[in-house]
């Protein structure tokens, strides 16, 4: 009865596309982020399968893996039970699937629907204009106070920003019910160039893509940009993609093939043509992709020709030096994967290669000794997943030529309707590499690493949720700021007590145990052990269906060996505003925060503008707040305006180099205009 009164609070409330499940998603899939993290993919397809709910009992497992939050297991024993017992007659008939706890039911209910059917006509002209949904966005994006780039130096030799201090973001998107779709992002970062006295330069970058799905052979084809994911990321992973946090079962990753790019993330895609080929229980996946990237160069020693140092995917082409490495580099790709399936049982093969129009030279530092040389890699992956009863089976073994092996097993098992066990082994080797690698891994690729994961998720209640993991690593390799092969270890712990819908608390503690160079400079650098602790408290409550409260409190603490412990604390208060029949809603957000030091910063989710999220890093001693307001002025026309200030009492300025602020306060603004048609 509860997940009705649940389910039918979502209906109520589904005019409000960034509500309160899609940021309780985005918060415990995104933990370990990080600040410049493009949540767009995210969000925007969160909020699309809001407006257009999944079909439960006509879904396949490739739609299901779309909701990220769902665990392989979960959507195998969601399957399985369509199977034994056919068509599910009611939403209420989910709380008996094994596997499937009270929040993740939650979760899942408003993406989901029964029965009916809410396919499109025929794809025909008349159909495509008057049943399609167009979406065109604007955003307008600016720091108020001048930073130091864009102040012209008298020596035009020194680094200063050659653009406008606003940043520039169109979005177009169409979708046909769940089956066409196209897409076109342009985007202007701030302090590149729109506009100049001598010529209109427009967007830095633009991407787009075409997509289809059939029910027929040709499952699904994508033209123009588009993102990758197969197996557990080891060989061939672009796009969205996440690692540890409290979803503990997202370690293992829901790859969902082919699909439409849809983010601003300038590095993590590709672009050219893909098609998904059926062929009875044989998938065939080909793909080309041909595009310029940011790359580093410099004249190799002998030879005279230019040697890539590094592939830049900041995206950023603000000054000359950062034009300079902008798109001065040819990456061609073409490959397939193949995949077998049959029941639970999922195997598939994939092979690529990758050509580049200059060689990258060998490295300059120790620790990067094994790093890819030359123009061209060929990578081979195979790969597994499987249900045996309720325990889920997966893994991939990868091999990069010229280099060697990287291996990742695991399992999920439901042993018992409250309990659900996580383990994950990873073998990465020293001179294995991919271009597009995004595997489980305390690193920033998975290369150089063996590690073990366990995580364990406990539902003793509908009121409680206990996610516990722990994660031992080791790298038997040199790393930047390593100079010696070196391990660590990492613990979670989070407890959520929700005794009803209205009231939520959570208490959450992360302890990271590393090592590093010390901080002494010497011929022969010596490890010293890093522990960071983390603690936080949270607390959400609905004093109305139109008014929420939440807090949080944190604590960091940051400790090098035997030098002084270093402290940090952020406390926050938002208030959440979402009248369900009103044109205005808004959510405000006060706090406060000091740290010792940047080792002991501190990351917070922040709501946006629509399909955006932000996670700044508070450190120093100061105040923040935010203010998001939404306003609908008809039908089909929305507006978002949000004002964001950090003030510090430590400081005389803020930033360094050319992001430089003179002063203690730093401030943005931004509006946003979505027009529906």
């Amino acid at each position: 009865m509860l997940l009705l009164i649940v389910h039918k609070a979502n209906l109520l409330s589904a005019q409000v596309e960034t509500d309160d499940v899609v940021e309780m998603i985005i918060e415990s899939m995104t933990e370990a982020a990080g600040e410049d993290f493009d949540y767009t993919e995210l969000t925007e397809r969160l909020n699309f399968y809001r407006k257009n709910p999944i079909d439960l009992n006509g879904a396949e497992r490739e739609t299901l893996q779309e909701l990220i939050f769902l665990s392989p297991l979960q959507i195998d024993q969601i399957l399985r039970h369509r199977n034994e017992t056919g068509k599910l007659l009611d939403l209420l008939e989910l709380q008996t699937i094994d596997g499937l706890d009270a929040q993740t039911i939650r979760r899942l209910l408003p993406f989901v629907f029964l029965p009916g059917n809410n396919t499109p006509g025929n794809l025909s002209l008349k159909n495509l204009v008057r049943e399609g949904r167009n979406d065109l966005f604007v955003t307008v994006s600016q720091v108020l106070q001048k930073q130091q780039g864009y102040v012209i130096p008298e020596d035009k030799t020194k680094a200063y920003y050659l653009g406008s201090r606003q940043r520039f973001l169109t979005r177009y998107r169409y979708h046909y019910g769940q089956n066409l779709s196209a897409a076109l992002t342009m985007e202007k970062d701030a302090g590149e160039r729109f506009i100049s006295a001598k010529k209109i330069h427009g967007f830095d970058f633009f991407s787009g893509n075409l997509s289809y799905k059939t029910g027929g052979r040709i499952k699904k084809v994508v033209a123009g940009d588009y993102s990758l994911q197969f197996g557990q990321g080891l060989s061939l992973w672009s796009g969205l993609g996440f690692g540890k946090g409290a979803a503990v079962s997202s370690v293992a990753k829901n790859a969902v093939g082919l699909k439409a790019y849809t983010s601003t993330n300038e590095a993590l895609f590709l672009r050219g043509l893909a098609s998904t080929i059926q062929f009875g229980t044989i998938e065939l996946t080909p793909f080309l992709s041909g595009r310029r990237v940011d790359g580093g160069l410099s004249e190799s020693e002998g030879s005279g020709d230019e040697e890539v140092t590094s592939l830049v995917q900041t995206g950023l082409h603000r000054t000359s030096s950062e034009n300079k490495k902008r798109r001065n580099t040819s990456h061609f790709l073409y490959g397939a994967n193949i995949l077998y399936s049959k029941r639970s049982l999922r195997i598939g093969a994939l092979a690529y290669h990758n050509r580049f129009s200059s060689a990258f030279g060998s490295a300059k530092q120790a620790y990067d000794l094994y790093r890819f040389t030359g123009r061209s890699l060929n990578n081979f992956s195979t790969y597994y997943n499987s249900s045996w009863k309720n325990i889920y089976f997966f893994g991939e073994l990868a091999y990069s030529a010229g280099g060697s092996v990287a291996v990742i097993n695991g399992a999920i098992s439901s042993l018992t309707p409250k309990v659900a066990l996580v383990l994950v082994h990873r073998n990465y080797a020293k001179d294995y590499y991919s271009f597009f690698n995004q595997a489980l891994a305390e690193g920033s690729s998975a290369v150089n690493e063996k590690g073990f994961y366990s995580g364990l998720v406990v539902t003793p209640g509908r009121k409680y949720e206990i996610s516990v993991y722990a994660d031992l690593f080791r790298f038997p390799w040199l790393r930047y700021r390593v100079d010696s092969p070196s391990w660590g270890y990492e613990m979670f712990s989070q407890i959520g007590y929700a005794p009803s819908k209205k009231f939520k608390l959570s208490i959450r503690y992360k302890f990271e145990n590393k090592q590093e160079n010390e901080n002494i400079p010497n011929p022969i650098n010596f490890l010293e052990q890093v522990a960071k602790k983390a603690y936080r408290l949270e607390l959400n409550y609905k004093i109305s269906e139109q008014c929420q409260l939440r807090n949080r409190a944190e604590v960091i603490s940051y400790q090098k060996a035997e030098q002084k412990r270093e402290y940090g604390f952020l406390l926050f208060q938002d208030v959440i505003y979402k009248p369900l029949q009103s044109r205005v809603s808004a959510n405000i957000r006060f706090a406060v925060f000091e740290t010792e030091s940047y080792n002991a910063r501190i990351y917070a989710n922040e709501n946006d503008v629509l399909y955006s999220f932000s996670a700044p890093a508070h450190y120093n001693r100061g105040l923040r707040y935010y203010a998001n307001l939404r306003y609908r002025v008809c039908k089909g026309i929305d507006m978002w305006f949000r004002y964001a200030k950090t003030s510090y009492s430590d400081l005389q300025e803020i930033g360094s180099g050319l992001e430089r602020i003179a002063g203690n306060n730093k401030s943005d603004v931004k509006l946003q205009l979505r027009f529906q048609f």
